[in-house]
């Protein structure tokens, strides 16, 4: 989305394919980043977890201190690749973009602050790095002007993000309360956090949709907001698929635990990719429409 909001169609084909493929090929290696340290201290959890056996062992015969080494030599890579990014785009702002969302990527996993197990803490760090951070550091990467249907359009995205990330943690729930834990649907209890997911999905679809429309309108291509329906269209079945875990986790709550199974929530929440899926698909296949509009129309 940073790419679509960002680029401008005055921008040479050459120089945006450049500009791209760096940004992305950044992104993408802080992402692994994140995700390894992410690994690194989950550990102990995973070990117990049977889904996630296939994990474990492949960690363990890869080697903990191998990949310690391999995380510091990616990291190391990729902030020589950023400050050389800085200084050919003379964009100072891209390196502290880049340094507090790696930053506070590692800290929302690894002690001491470990900021995942830190109630509210967690998803307002979720929102930065998954969303705040990696689009803003795209969008600048093409221009220096803020668009203020982009800021409406990021703000929905946010928002979108961690409402698909709750069901993920509904599946850890009673793993990550056994261990003392503290998600924030381990705070809120399965009920709140899937009324708080509904209320998220819907706030972040509709901003989302909103900016592409303004956006359309805005760029004289009214013809192209019929496509912005299809935002509603996702939002409506993943929603479908969250009052369902709502229901679930009401019966789970206002019955004998002991008398209901829980993998029946852990087995629906277990379907999240499958929404995570449809709902940002349905946004990439709007940011480049777009992109394409800007470039061709």
């Amino acid at each position: 989305m940073g790419l679509t909001w960002g680029a401008i169609p005055s921008m040479n084909i050459g120089d945006l394919a450049v500009l791209i493929l760096l940004s992305f090929t950044i992104i993408n290696l802080s992402s692994v980043i994140g995700a390894q340290a992410n690994t690194l201290s989950d550990v102990e959890l995973d070990l117990r977890d049977e889904r996630k056996k296939q994990l474990t062992t492949a960690l363990n015969s890869f080697g903990v201190n191998r990949l310690k080494k391999v995380l510091v030599t990616e990291f190391i890579f990729t902030l020589i690749l950023v400050s050389i990014f800085m200084y050919i785009q003379h964009r100072p702002l891209l390196l502290l973009l880049w340094i507090i969302g790696i930053s506070l990527g590692c800290a929302y996993s690894l002690p001491p602050t470990r900021l995942k197990s830190r109630s509210w803490l967690a998803p307002i760090s979720l929102m930065l790095v998954l969303a705040f951070f990696p689009v803003l550091f795209a969008y600048y990467t093409f221009t220096n002007e803020l668009n203020f249907f982009f800021l409406i359009s990021l703000t929905g995205l946010a928002l979108t993000v961690y409402s698909v990330i709750i069901p993920t943690e509904t599946r850890d729930y009673f793993g990550d309360k056994a261990m003392g834990i503290k998600t924030l649907t381990v705070t809120l209890g399965l009920v709140n956090a899937s009324l708080l997911a509904i209320a998220l999905l819907v706030i972040g679809a509709s901003l989302t949709a909103l900016a592409f429309l303004l956006q359309f309108i805005h760029s004289q291509h009214s013809i192209l907001s019929i496509l912005v329906f299809a935002i509603p269209f996702a939002a409506v079945f993943v929603l479908r698929q969250f009052k369902k875990l709502y229901s679930l986790s009401k019966e789970y709550m206002t019955t004998d635990s002991s008398n209901f199974s829980a993998e029946k929530i852990v087995n629906l929440s277990a379907r999240n990719p499958q929404w995570i899926m449809i709902i940002t698909q349905t946004y990439s296949a709007l940011s480049i429409i777009l992109l394409l509009s800007k470039f061709l129309l």
